[in-house]
């Protein structure tokens, strides 16, 4: 909670504000039944009209005075918890965005996506409220009591037995409901993982018709959510009733002893009226109680799954001081030596003892079985992961000794899935280098085999693109993807499988524009003709190097090369 509360720190000055307009509401609804008592003793009782007149106009401005007090507390209360919210979710976003590979994987997405939105709205209810009415209900059961005292300390005392008990019930209940809203807020980020699955695959579902299944799936979730729900919002049941009984018992043994001081003289009526007065107003706090407490709650669970967010630290590693040196072009833009790498929590190692080389201008195509560690390789050089064992060089310059933001620049990767954003076309092509200009933008996307395709678009380069290029086909979103990188101008460019939607024609054309760029490349690729374009090929076999040099000596030399060519030959002639 201290982060968080670090946050709200911010907000004092509004808060503060909104917490003083807080207490004069407190004071008024605290002074009422003072003012009743003196309008039945010395208006009522003596039948003087002028009193009851004075002090009823008396109570009638302090009601204004509130009024006005609580319509202007509601516009700080609610500026402060807004703008806590807007940090809150700005802070987690950019958190999220700072982690590495290897902390982001810990937390599930969807977890990722209720903390940001769920978590953050409990909070800001629960701030809300609290400058609002929360924090004013417990000042009103101290100040009642007070009062009381102040009145007739003998009848009181009738209202003080119980609150020790209830104070006791009223801890055990937030503990334990604490726990329990912690668990529905884990069955949230469940039901929502499968919503973020089922969205994404719905085509895959369809074509299965996997739709019972992922209903019986989703109901099975759903069901183990309202089951959580409902047995916190049952403990939440159980604390009214018995606050109300307890503070009921209080008001008939204040009602019962107090009528007896009456008939003997030893309180007066106006004395009575306003202990049952202050009775009543306890009475109403203690019933607030049972919802203070469920928001409390799920706000305490919710702020404890953003500060597990906020306090995330990556693995700790080896503190290098960064070499400022200025970059040198060297004729091996990429050396690997010896590198051997098993993903955070594994054993298996992904790499092992991969060693070699790429120069200026090379292309290089890699190629390998699903699992060989094709991809590993571009993690590696991306800085996501750092390599258990082994050096990694970068023109020259050990990969450790650069600030990934730097490396990254110096690299154009293409991913495997094609990735864009909801916006225009020249958005998400401007998304990688922000000041390209139009001719910039245009001649990457002829570059890139997309060019043509975006005119026929009634909008061309200005034409929307849905979450994820959802109107767009495979091999439009990969030209898009290959040109974003383009774009960028980097002297490397990763493409990792990133032609596998198009058809040889177009891949051809490309590759052939590719090739005029002054790019080093690395190519993962399934493809023979597309490694056979390339200068040297490195063949990938469980993690470590099977074979590494052009396509005529892998022919000669690397007999599961050979066993590839051969099958690809065969299905190129059975297609045929």
């Amino acid at each position: 909670m201290k982060t968080i509360i670090g946050f709200i720190k911010a907000y004092k000055v509004p808060a503060s504000i909104a917490l003083l307009l807080m207490l004069i509401e407190l004071m008024v609804e605290l002074a009422q039944p003072l003012l009743i008592r003196k309008i039945i003793d010395e208006g009522i009782v003596e039948s003087d009209i002028h009193t009851i007149w004075f002090w009823g106009t008396i109570m009638l401005l302090l009601a204004l005075l509130a009024f006005f007090a609580g319509i202007i507390n509601s516009f700080f209360s609610g500026y402060a918890a807004q703008n806590l919210a807007f940090d809150l979710r700005t802070a987690l976003f950019r958190k999220v965005q700072s982690f590495s590979m290897t902390t982001f994987l810990r937390f599930p997405t969807a977890s990722l996506i209720t903390r940001m939105t769920n978590d953050v709205t409990q909070v800001q209810q629960v701030f809300f409220m609290s400058l609002r009415v929360m924090l004013r209900t417990p000042l009103v059961v101290i100040g009642s009591l007070i009062m009381a005292f102040y009145i007739n300390p003998s009848l009181a005392l009738y209202l003080v037995v119980g609150v020790p008990f209830l104070l006791i019930f009223m801890y055990l209940m937030v503990k334990k409901s604490i726990k329990q809203f912690s668990a529905v807020q884990k069955r949230v980020d469940r039901i929502n993982t499968m919503i973020q699955e089922n969205l994404q695959a719905i085509r895959l579902i369809k074509a299965y018709f996997r739709g019972k299944y992922e209903g019986s799936r989703f109901e099975k979730a759903a069901f183990l959510l309202k089951h959580d729900t409902s047995k916190a919002l049952r403990l939440m049941e159980y604390i009214q009733p018995i606050l109300l009984i307890v503070m009921n018992i209080a008001l008939l043994a204040v009602l019962w002893f107090g009528a007896g001081k009456v008939s003997t003289g030893q309180a007066k009526i106006g004395d009575l009226a306003a202990i049952v007065n202050y009775t009543m107003r306890l009475t109403g706090s203690f019933s607030m109680f049972s919802f203070i407490i469920m928001l409390f709650s799920r706000a305490k669970a919710s702020a404890d799954r953003m500060e597990e967010i906020l306090l995330a630290e990556d693995m700790p590693k080896e503190k290098i001081p960064y070499n400022d040196v200025l970059i040198e072009d060297k004729d091996d833009v990429i050396e690997f030596k010896n590198v051997s790498f098993h993903y955070p929590g594994t054993t298996t190692y992904a790499l092992q003892n991969i060693s070699f080389t790429c120069r200026k201008g090379e292309k290089i195509a890699i190629m390998g079985a699903t699992g060989s560690g094709k991809s590993t390789i571009f993690q590696l050089l991306l800085k996501f992961y750092d390599c258990s064992e082994g050096e990694i060089f970068v023109n020259g310059r050990n990969i450790t000794d650069w600030k990934a933001e730097e490396l990254r620049q110096y690299l154009g990767y293409v991913p495997q899935q094609s990735l864009l954003f909801t916006g225009t076309i020249a958005e998400n092509m401007r998304w990688g280098a922000t000041a390209a200009t139009e001719e910039d933008i245009e001649k990457a996307a002829v570059q890139a085999q997309i060019h043509t395709s975006i005119t026929r678009f009634p909008n061309k380069y200005q034409t929307r693109v849905g979450q994820k290029g959802v109107n767009l086909s495979g091999g439009q979103k990969q030209r898009l993807s290959i040109a974003r990188a383009i774009l960028r101008k980097p002297p490397i460019l990763l493409f990792d499988d990133s032609t596998s939607a198009l058809d040889v024609k177009t891949e051809a054309a490309l590759w052939e524009e590719l090739d005029t760029i002054s790019a080093t490349m690395l190519v993962i690729t399934q493809k023979i003709q597309t490694a056979k374009g390339a200068n040297r090929i490195l063949l990938l076999d469980n993690g470590t190097v099977a074979a590494f040099g052009t396509h005529q000596e892998l022919l000669g030399s690397s007999t599961l090369y050979s066993k590839i060519v051969r099958s690809q030959a065969e299905g190129e002639k059975y297609n045929d």
